[in-house]
C-alpha cells in the first residue's frame, strides 16, 4: 500500500502534466486529440487517487489503519453522486 506521501507525489505529477497539456491547448498543439484523451485519463486517475486519500483519512480519523483503504475501480468512483 502506498503512503500518503507517495499518493500525493503521483497527484502532483498528474496535476503538473494536466497544466502543461492545458497550456499547449491554446498554442495550436498538433496533438490536440491525444491531449484530450490524456486529460480524461488524468481526470480519472486523479479521481481515484483523491478517493483513496479520503478513505485513508476517514480510517485514520476512526482510529483504524489507513492501509486498509483500497483503490476503487474507476466505474465506482465515477458513479458517486457529486
Amino acid at each position: 500500500m502506498p503512503s500518503d506521501e507517495q499518493i500525493q507525489a503521483v497527484v502532483d505529477r498528474l496535476e503538473t502534466e494536466r497544466e502543461e497539456i492545458r497550456r499547449r491547448e491554446g498554442a495550436g498543439d498538433p496533438n490536440l486529440e491525444e491531449d484530450r484523451a490524456r486529460l480524461e485519463e488524468i481526470r480519472l486517475e486523479l479521481d481515484q487517487l483523491w478517493d483513496l486519500m479520503r478513505q485513508r483519512q476517514a480510517l485514520r480519523d476512526a482510529g483504524e489503519d489507513p492501509n486498509k483503504a483500497h483503490e476503487r475501480s474507476r466505474g465506482t468512483v465515477e458513479n458517486y453522486w457529486q
